[in-house]
């Protein structure tokens, strides 16, 4: 989007847990050193970290107001100041390395409707990134142009990947300053009753937020509201030359869908971002996202070809799809009741998985971890899931309360499949805010201040950060086979091969504190330099056994 510049990680093992008998000392040794490895990124072990960008940190006041949104809101339904300077500051300042976090999400940053609408839970702005206004401009609120390749470049640097956010199936809501779009590209009289297919695609998902008509194949014009404006900031002409070379080069007709795939893959060969979360899947035809699957991986390789030297590997575009309730348990197929559809195939490499919380709560670590391996490598095989314990529209999470911050990092990280850690899921932050209405509860601003002022907040974010360390540098954890190797104490390994690369790890979790002896006579060499990489204590094997001494009753143990 050349226009966009313009304007701005079987086998057998047999444990002893409990006191030692032998001094520590006898088995370590003064001289381990670390062997580095270079570990290989895979979307199915990936740590995304998913954000609201108007929420997570403002690394630029001055953007904080535009287009004069300055009526009062609803609580948290007006823009906070987070912003794309934000998030690079924290990509530079390493917290996201820090935390294990291989790929960040954040929901969309496309211009914004300009005005404020009520839908019953007090006036509210685009804070969230969903109503979107121009698709071919970065809301200033966000940051400029400059700002996203900045972003993107830092993230790469520290060898992160960025995913943004793709919304195809709508416009922003109709207000004074945003009216409404063509007939032709939008409809706005038939709400979605969700009780079958027809009633889930082709229909407005509420009242007042018109449904762009994905199902179309006829030639329609610009909205003459966005022409009026391309024009008032000077750059229709190649605005329109871009679309003219798009639609020659696949043959297209020029309708709604493709006008918006053109709009959201050049996102693709300017900045190089790595992947899309799409919005609302289920009520899109799916052919849809055929589409766009081709038109991303087509950007893909041309961003690539044209910016060799920004190349992270060879690892694909990823598209991961949020099919509103869609389940693990269901395998591939998503039913409307009336009708399955396969949203994996040719479409998404990964789906949003609702069911992870509920499992989460009603699972011991062996049942969910077995269920998700299981899925994982059958049904699933090849395609994988992301996993979540709470998030910005899911008003029932694992933990509202925060009162299982820790089991939340354990369950969550150390689970088969990618996962997605919500912004202050590390730092605990609040779920229950007082006097918000409907989903504004789940989106706070940041709590950076709680990690120096509450002891507790930076014992909990030390440990999601020695999990997710764990998780990011060791893709057998989130993409590797799973074995429970005994259930008392809990100990289990993962391993993942991929070409010539090997990656093994031992975890054990609720084991004693203190001193456990641990007979690796079946899974490590002997004289391997080992490493417990929760508590840091380094061992060799000796006589087929570590001792790994720690007030921790979890293990993560790897290879040096």
């Amino acid at each position: 989007m050349r226009a966009l510049r313009i304007i701005t990680t079987l086998l057998l093992l047999t444990g002893c847990d409990g006191m030692i008998t032998t001094d520590k000392k006898e088995t370590k040794t003064q001289n381990v050193t670390e062997v580095k490895t270079n570990t290989p990124f895979v979307w199915e072990a990936a740590n995304v970290y998913f954000l609201l960008t108007d929420r997570f940190n403002n690394g630029d006041p001055t953007n904080d107001i535009n287009f004069n949104r300055n009526l009062e809101t609803g609580k948290l339904r007006g823009f906070e100041g987070g912003d794309l300077k934000g998030i690079t500051q924290k990509i530079e300042e390493g917290y996201f390395n820090k935390l294990g976090i291989n790929a960040i999400w954040m929901t969309p940053i496309v211009e914004q409707i300009h005005g404020g609408t009520d839908e019953g839970t007090g006036l509210t702005y685009g804070y969230h990134g969903y109503w979107t206004k121009d698709w071919t401009a970065i809301d200033p609120n966000f940051g400029t142009t400059e700002d996203l390749k900045a972003l993107v470049d830092a993230a790469h640097r520290n060898g992160i990947r960025i995913l943004l956010d793709a919304v195809i199936n709508h416009t922003g809501p109709v207000t004074e300053k945003d009216p409404v779009w063509p007939a032709e590209w939008v409809r706005t009289d038939v709400q979605c009753s969700y009780d079958n297919y027809e009633n889930t695609v082709s229909c407005t998902l509420v009242k007042n937020l018109p449904d762009i008509r994905t199902e179309s194949n006829d030639n329609v014009d610009l909205p003459p509201q966005l022409v009026e404006k391309w024009k008032a900031e000077g750059r229709y002409e190649q605005e329109i030359a871009e679309l003219d070379a798009f639609f020659q080069r696949t043959g297209y007709p020029r309708a709604p869908r493709f006008y918006i795939m053109k709009w959201l893959t050049d996102y693709i060969t300017e900045f190089g971002i790595d992947g899309y979360r799409c919005d609302t899947v289920k009520h899109t035809e799916p052919y849809v996202w055929e589409e766009f699957k081709k038109e991303c991986d087509y950007s893909f390789e041309e961003f690539k070809k044209n910016n060799p030297d920004k190349v992270l590997d060879n690892t694909p575009f990823y598209l991961v799809g949020e099919v509103y309730n869609y389940g693990i348990s269901a395998g591939k197929a998503f039913d409307f009741g009336d009708k399955k559809v396969n949203y994996f195939d040719n479409m998404f490499s990964s789906q949003i998985n609702f069911e992870f919380k509920w499992d989460a709560a009603q699972m011991n670590y062996e049942a969910l971890f077995k269920k998700y391996y299981d899925a994982l490598s059958s049904d699933l095989k090849g395609y994988s899931v992301l996993n979540y314990l709470s998030s910005h529209d899911d008003g029932q999470p694992f933990d509202s309360e925060r009162k299982k911050a820790m089991e939340t990092a354990t369950k969550l990280l150390l689970s088969p499949g990618a996962s997605q850690v919500y912004y202050g899921d590390e730092l605990a932050r609040p779920l229950i805010i007082e006097d918000t209405e409907g989903d504004a509860t789940l989106r706070s601003f940041m709590n950076w201040d709680d990690i120096s002022n509450n002891a507790e907040t930076s014992q909990i974010l030390e440990h999601w950060r020695k999990l997710g360390q764990f998780r990011a540098k060791h893709p057998a954890v989130g993409a590797g086979i799973h074995q429970m190797i005994t259930q008392q104490p809990y100990y289990f390994y993962r391993s993942f091969t991929k070409g010539d690369y090997k990656d093994l790890v031992v975890i054990g979790l609720g084991v004693h504190k203190g001193g456990k002896l641990i007979d690796v006579s079946k899974v490590f060499q002997e004289g391997d330099q080992l490493q417990d990489a929760y508590s840091g204590e380094k061992a060799i094997v000796q006589n087929g056994k570590v001792t790994i001494d720690s007030p921790f009753d979890i293990v993560l143990l790897e290879k040096l």
